[in-house]
Order: C-alpha cells, then sequence, then structure tokens
C-alpha cells in the first residue's frame, strides 16, 4: 500500500473528531450520542445514553457515581467521555451542566417523530420536517471541519473525482458529481461495483475518490475506496459510522447523523438528508476556492440549459 492503514485506525482511535480540536459544544453531544451510539460497546452506549438524557444529574455525579449510575466501570465512563469528544470525565461534566443549563432556559420539548399507519398527512409532513431538521443539526454539530476543509482542499486541485455510492447514497453519489461537472471540474459517480473498480484503477496521486455509505460497511463502496487508496489518490469517506470499516481506507472522515429508524423511515430515507448536507458542504467549499473558474463555467451551465425552461 501507498500509505499505512494501520496510522489511520490510530488516528480513528483518538475520537470522533481526530481528537485533535477543541470539545464539542454542550449542544453538539446529543448529537454525538446519537452518532456513536451504535458503534459503542454495549457498556459505554449504557454510559452515553444516561448523560444524554440526564445531563443535569449525571453532571452532578463522580465519575464513581456515574459509572454505579450505569452499572459498568470507571475506565468505561472515561472511554466514553474521549470518544465523544472530551479529554477526560471532567470536561464531560462541564458539558453536561451546560446543556441542563441549556434545556432549563425555556426551551420547548422536542416532538416525538414516529409516524403511525394511521397518522393524517397534516402530522406525517409535520414528524417529517422536524425529523428532517433534527438530522441536518446533528450532523452539522458533529462534522469535523478540519477533515472537510482538507477535503475541500484535495478537490479543489484534483486531476479528477471518483464518487462511490450504491442505493439511496447513489443518488447522492450522482448529485455531487453533477455539482462538481457544473463548475467545471472532472467527476464521475459509479453505482456499479464493477465499474467502480475498474475506473478506481486507473487513479493515481492527484485525484480523489470519495465513499458514501451510511453504514460503513458496504463492500461495493470500500472496495473501490481500497483500490483507489492503494493507487495513490485522496480518499474520502461520508459515512454515519465513524469507525466502520470504510475508514480504514480514507484519508479523510467527514460523519453524518444517525437518524432514529422506523418502520416508515428506513434508513435510506434518514441517512439522505445528512449526506446531502455534506456534498453541498464540499460543493460550496469547493466553489469558494475556485470561485474566478467556478463563476464562469456555473453560468455557461445556465445558459446551455436556459432554453429547455422557456415556456
Amino acid at each position: 500500500m501507498t500509505r499505512d492503514v494501520k496510522e489511520i485506525f490510530a488516528r480513528e482511535r483518538g475520537g470522533p473528531s481526530g481528537a485533535s480540536g477543541a470539545p464539542p459544544a454542550p449542544a453538539a453531544l446529543a448529537a454525538k450520542v446519537r452518532t456513536l451510539g451504535p458503534s459503542m460497546t454495549r457498556s459505554m452506549q449504557r454510559v452515553a445514553e444516561a448523560v444524554a438524557g440526564d445531563p443535569a444529574g449525571c453532571a452532578a455525579l463522580t465519575v464513581t457515581g456515574l459509572a454505579e449510575l450505569t452499572g459498568t466501570s470507571e475506565a468505561t465512563v472515561v472511554r466514553t467521555a474521549r470518544l465523544l469528544g472530551y479529554p477526560g470525565y471532567r470536561d464531560l461534566r462541564l458539558a453536561l451542566a451546560g446543556l441542563a443549563a441549556q434545556q432549563q432556559s425555556g426551551r420547548a420539548p422536542a416532538i416525538t417523530t414516529d409516524i403511525a399507519v394511521d397518522d393524517p398527512i397534516a402530522d406525517v409532513v409535520a414528524k417529517l420536517a422536524y425529523d428532517e431538521q433534527q438530522t441536518l443539526a446533528d450532523t452539522a454539530a458533529g462534522l469535523d471541519t478540519v477533515q472537510l476543509g482538507a477535503a475541500v482542499t484535495a478537490l479543489t486541485t484534483a486531476r479528477r473525482t471518483d464518487v462511490y455510492g450504491v442505493g439511496a447514497s447513489g443518488l447522492v453519489a450522482q448529485d455531487l458529481t453533477q455539482k462538481l461537472l457544473r463548475i467545471g471540474l472532472l467527476a464521475h459517480a459509479h453505482s456499479d461495483p464493477h465499474l467502480a473498480v475498474t475506473n478506481a484503477v486507473q487513479l493515481r496521486a492527484g485525484d480523489v475518490a470519495i465513499a458514501i455509505t451510511h453504514s460503513g460497511s458496504t463492500g461495493d463502496v470500500i472496495e473501490p475506496l481500497r483500490v483507489a487508496f492503494e493507487r495513490g489518490a485522496t480518499t474520502v469517506a461520508i459515512t454515519g459510522r465513524p469507525n466502520g470499516p470504510v475508514t480504514q481506507y480514507a484519508d479523510h472522515v467527514l460523519t453524518t447523523s444517525t437518524a432514529r429508524e422506523s418502520e416508515l423511515r428506513p434508513a435510506a430515507m434518514s441517512s439522505r438528508t445528512g449526506q446531502l448536507l455534506v456534498v453541498d458542504c464540499l460543493f460550496v467549499g469547493v466553489a469558494q476556492r475556485t470561485y474566478e473558474k467556478a463563476a464562469p463555467a456555473l453560468s455557461a451551465s445556465y445558459e446551455a440549459l436556459a432554453h429547455r425552461h422557456r415556456s
């Protein structure tokens, strides 16, 4: 391989945001728990659920007290705090106190977004709108802007960009490539796993490969990213699982919110909203940095399509 996979694993174990930046703001704590919860051990999940469910009560507890409350160990509490982005338990307690103060300031309680089969359509609209807003807020709160900036830099100077995604993530991949094409960049979306791999073989240093997979374990997306990684391309993973298998071949990891699923709202719906936000952030960042070339290209694409929109 052209890069050391073990080094990337070490970076991921350092924390959800590389553990290199400041601890997340209190308002981002609940979003972190929702995003990272599925990748935690069951004992760590108990700690995370406790602090997110009762921040005021947990803020008053020592590390020993929280361990006893959750039936875990002090070491598990500390590991959970670090995984959530805090250097230690003391920092987590401060964030919990801040979150409790925010909740007591009069903010309206969250509504449930469970959709029943017999819900009136007006209730469906309201619940979906709320859930979409929450997914966007959680994704924004948990997005590592350092990693995002690095991905934007790579896209800005890339000779070519390949984007891999299947199913609903394939639609998001197409959205990103269409945006990049309209500002004059060479980009291709691949949802066919065979074509994805055969195209990845052609990549090299100076190219970019992006894998979009909510689960972080979609083999048809991981395989071409691995090939691109080994060929020396800069690799990016957009995923809801920051410690998922796809990240071992990613130079940059952009995490989306893990929204709660229901019978009438599967993962394909809940993941798409966060993915589209990340895609838009990438596109706008690239357009900003290449404005002198992007603006004329975007204008030309509008003019080329204008006659199709005239009545």
